[in-house]
C-alpha cells in the first residue's frame, strides 16, 4: 500500500484532501449512535453499504443481528447500539453497515449513520486504561478531541470479538459441516 492515496470526502464541498499511507494511522471513520459520535480506525474499514436483507442466525446475543451475503462473502452483523446496551431503534434510510476487516475476517457494524473521516493525531487522544487495569478489555480505545468535540474511539477487535463465534459456526455450515 506504500504511496496509496484516496480522496477524503469533503465535509462542506471543499476540495478533497489526499490521504496517504503515512497519515492513515491518524484517520478515523466517525459515525453516530443517537446524539453521540464514535469512530473506528480507517485502516480496518473496507466499505460502507446500505442495510441489506439480514439472515437471522439463532442462539446468538441480541446485538449480533445475523449475517449478510455481500458479493459472495458471508459477513456477520453487529448492531453497535445494542452492543453498548443503548435503546433499540428502528432501522431507517440513514442506517448503514460499516464493513470492516478485523483480524483477517470481515464483520459489519450497523450504525445510525456515518459522519465523516476525521484526522485525530495521537496527542489529541486520551487512551482508555481503566478497563485493562481491572482485567476487563474495553471496546473503548480512547477519547479523541476534535475542536470542541469529543469522539469515542473504538477498538474494533474487542468490539467484535463475539462475532468470531458466528463466523466459526457459519464457516462450518458453509463447508457442509454440522
Amino acid at each position: 500500500m506504500q504511496g496509496t492515496q484516496m480522496a477524503e470526502p469533503g465535509a462542506h464541498g471543499d476540495s478533497a484532501a489526499m490521504l496517504t499511507t503515512e497519515n492513515l494511522d491518524d484517520m478515523y471513520l466517525s459515525f453516530s449512535l443517537g446524539e453521540e459520535e464514535y469512530a473506528v480506525g480507517i485502516r480496518q474499514v473496507v466499505e460502507i453499504v446500505g442495510l441489506p436483507r439480514i439472515m437471522a442466525v439463532p442462539d446468538l446475543p441480541d446485538y449480533i443481528k445475523g449475517v449478510i451475503n455481500l458479493r459472495g462473502k458471508v459477513i456477520p452483523l453487529l448492531d453497535v447500539r445494542l452492543r453498548f446496551r443503548m435503546e433499540a431503534r428502528a432501522y431507517d434510510e440513514r442506517t448503514v453497515v460499516i464493513v470492516m476487516e478485523v483480524d483477517g475476517a470481515p464483520i459489519g457494524l450497523i450504525v445510525d449513520g456515518v459522519t465523516e473521516v476525521r484526522e485525530i493525531p495521537p496527542e489529541d487522544i486520551r487512551r482508555n486504561s481503566s478497563g485493562q487495569a481491572r482485567g476487563v478489555q474495553s471496546a473503548i480505545y480512547g477519547l479523541g478531541r476534535v475542536g470542541q468535540k469529543v469522539i469515542v474511539l473504538l477498538d474494533a477487535a474487542v468490539l467484535t470479538s463475539d462475532c468470531e463465534i458466528v463466523m466459526a459456526d457459519v464457516g462450518a455450515v458453509a463447508k457442509g459441516g454440522r
